[in-house]
């Protein structure tokens, strides 16, 4: 399994060599808020109602003394934004309180934070601070176990089985080459079987179209950011 893993790994990283994050943002912060926003949400979205936000908020303190319509109005479309805009206000005040305005580049302090996840503390430890960090969102969870990575359902559980088959310097180009090719080809409910590099290894090859014609029709080009 280990083998098949990391040839699979390779293959990822020939299709996707620009493979990254695509939330935009430019410092921990931003892509703390920015993933929090991007909970049911796609990235697209959240990068077309960060610029207005973030140049609204600049810091932790901003955003603890937000006047919460405000900042449900700009996060509105986004979705869920009562409860995000808690999340970010909460977030804010507990960065100003407990870090001095910073925000923390440990998984342990992350997830203590309001809305903080180990999914988003992994998006902002490997994307922000350069810390390997495994990111399973639906993306991830549905690949690996197509390619019989794993059999957790578990986000947790996943993480942790897949750290094992991977050294921690491949963690976060890893999220990203598999999200990357669950967004383009590998979909949920018809992959694109046929036109997919990684068919030979893959034992979920045929739950989607395996005629190459049929399977390019069914690939999304991207970008999603």
């Amino acid at each position: 399994m280990v083998r098949r893993a990391r040839r699979i790994n390779r293959e990822l990283t020939l299709l996707y060599p620009d493979a990254h994050c695509e939330l935009d943002f430019t410092d921990p912060l931003e892509l703390l808020v920015a993933t929090i926003l991007s909970a049911q949400c796609t990235d697209k979205r959240v990068n077309a109602v960060t610029p207005v936000l973030f140049a609204r908020y600049r810091t932790a303190a901003d955003y603890a003394a937000a006047d919460r319509e405000e900042l449900e109005e700009i996060i509105r479309s986004t979705g869920f934004f009562r409860a995000k805009a808690n999340s970010i206000i909460g977030l804010g005040q507990e960065l100003c309180a407990r870090y001095g305005g910073e925000v923390p580049g440990r998984l342990r302090d992350l997830v203590t934070l309001p809305g903080v996840g180990r999914k988003t503390a992994n998006v902002v430890l490997g994307n922000a601070f350069g810390v390997p960090g495994i990111t399973v969102d639906t993306h991830f969870g549905r690949l690996v176990r197509r390619f019989g990575w794993t059999r957790e359902t578990d986000p947790v559980k996943v993480e942790h089985e897949i750290a094992e088959l991977f050294p921690p310097k491949d963690w976060t180009m890893l999220s990203h080459r598999v999200i990357w090719h669950g967004r383009r080809i590998c979909h949920a409910r018809r992959p694109a079987c046929g036109a997919c590099a990684l068919a030979h290894w893959c034992p979920a090859f045929g739950e989607g179209p395996t005629d190459e014609a049929a399977a390019r029709k069914l690939v999304r080009p991207g970008p999603f950011s």
